[in-house]
């Protein structure tokens, strides 16, 4: 009896007239859906995005199609019978290719949605059969282009994770309270002062230097974006930005960076206590599980459409209220903050040469009140704390916008606007090692810092090599490229 049940509601359910209103709602869903995964992959790559977006691209429709097929059916809305799976298709379609387009919702743009389907409607209602079939060739199209990204995907190799000897097993002799501040896109001192940068900043250089911190002309990142940086610097390893896999989004680099990496485990195993506090929750947006005791943000918070970038969440108040609630150490603070940050990422929305530099100025003093705010506050709590001021590449002044770094080139100071990083540190009582001469690059921080804290020269014999290397699109045959060598000289080879 309960068979002959489900059977009917499946037949009824997949009756004619009731089949096409399903098929109209996945048709409207589905070329979206893959064109969202294909353009976002590394930042909805989890079970929970998949079901959300399965839930909304497909079910979703789905259900509203089915509901209002019926609601036709009633006398007074027969008149729009017509013209109801056709508004509806064109509507969810283009609603669904501007969240996949914008990573977020707009009123305004609905309202333009809204208006365009109305439009469609009119127009093409009688073809609207034909307009399916296009769909479902685009969602094929679709398909064949999301492949290779899962692909991909699936074939990561995490051999340049292993490391060359037994540092993770690092047995610290101090374990001062550890502050990693990290200003975004803040160009080192020695190269804000020429090129294309040119700043006058001798206030916040002063002020480091009055309070102990020993600044490191020269100092460059790895590579040219937030992520690749911070899961080479957490690895300290390279990992030549996965053979070419992106330019910005290096497969699990958030999983790398918040839930496991070397220096978390040298960090546990000495006993520390770790706590992640960002201005964004860029690090979390496929929702990765946290490796950190505290964070300012919690995943379940977080949207499951979103880049990731927003406005920015303060992060000294909870950082006081950490400081207070845990004045015990050994602790570990890793700091983000958002400022200077780079130029615009798009040419299309460019201020020009000019332009993009007096906003990059602007928001270099956001950075430096902020950084001065952390830093006294620490030292006013922990005068004999490790704080490391490091940014994570540089600002990409002396471009129109950030495109411009994917076309080779062979300026010096357009390479070294792109890698250029703030690094200063305060010492613990004044005392940095005899071996700080080898802090170039960000791949080498913390295998330096573990040497430091273990008391052993012996894991700097696998320090990584100090070059620079960006994705080039355009002027060279695309790849992976070095672009600084390891004294920090401008070259171009093909990794």
């Amino acid at each position: 009896m309960q068979a002959k049940k489900k059977q009917g509601f499946l037949s009824f359910f997949f009756e004619k007239d009731n089949l096409f209103p399903i098929i109209s709602a996945i048709a409207a869903g589905l070329y979206p859906l893959l064109f969202y995964y294909t353009n976002n992959y590394k930042l909805i790559n989890s079970w929970g995005h998949f079901g959300y977006f399965i839930s909304l691209f497909i079910l979703l429709p789905i259900l509203v199609f089915f509901i209002a097929n019926k609601v036709s059916e009633i006398t007074f809305f027969r008149r729009l019978r017509s013209f109801k799976l056709p508004f509806l298709n064109f509507f969810f379609f283009f609603f669904f290719l501007n969240i996949a387009l914008y990573a977020g919702f707009s009123w305004l743009r609905t309202f333009m949605v809204f208006v365009i389907a109305s439009l469609l409607t009119f127009l093409f209602w009688k073809h609207f059969k034909k307009i399916i079939a296009f769909q479902f060739i685009l969602a094929v199209i679709g398909i064949f282009t999301l492949t290779p990204v899962i692909i991909k995907q699936l074939n990561y190799s995490k051999e340049w994770m292993i490391q060359p000897d037994g540092i993770e097993t690092a047995v610290f002799k101090k374990k001062p309270n550890i502050y990693f501040i990290q200003p975004d896109g803040y160009v080192n001192f020695s190269e804000m002062k020429k090129g294309n940068y040119n700043i006058e900043n001798t206030a916040f250089e002063t002020f480091l230097t009055d309070n102990n911190f020993k600044n490191y002309p020269n100092f460059r990142s790895n590579y040219g974006a937030t992520l690749p940086t911070n899961s080479s610097l957490f690895m300290m390893k390279h990992h030549y930005y996965n053979n070419g896999s992106d330019f910005t989004e290096t497969i699990d680099a958030r999983t790398v960076i918040v839930s496991d990496n070397s220096v978390l485990r040298i960090l546990k195993n000495n006993g520390y206590r770790t706590f992640l506090l960002t201005e964004q929750p860029y690090f979390l947006t496929n929702k990765p599980k946290l490796g950190y005791d505290f964070c300012n943000f919690s995943t379940e918070e977080i949207s499951f459409v979103t880049t990731g970038l927003g406005n920015p969440r303060d992060v000294i108040k909870p950082f006081e209220d950490y400081l207070e609630t845990y004045s015990e150490g050994p602790n570990f603070f890793f700091v983000e903050i958002f400022n200077p940050g780079h130029i615009i990422n798009r040419e299309a929305k460019s201020k020009g040469i000019a332009g993009e530099r007096e906003h990059y100025i602007e928001s270099l003093k956001e950075a430096d009140k902020k950084l001065t705010e952390l830093t006294k506050t620490i030292l006013n709590k922990d005068p004999e704390a490790l704080i490391i001021i490091m940014a994570d590449h540089g600002g990409f002044v002396g471009m129109k916008s950030v495109e411009d770094s994917y076309t080779k080139s062979t300026d010096p100071d357009l390479v070294n606007s792109i890698f250029s990083s703030i690094l200063a540190i305060h010492w613990p009582n004044g005392e940095a090692p005899k071996f700080d001469n080898k802090l170039k690059t960000s791949v080498n921080l913390f295998r330096i810092l573990t040497s430091y804290l273990s008391e052993n020269d012996l894991y700097l014999a696998n320090l990584q090599p100090d070059e620079s290397y960006i994705i080039i699109y355009y002027g060279a045959t695309q790849g992976t490229y070095q672009y600084l060598d390891g004294e920090g000289n401008v070259v171009f080879k093909k990794h």
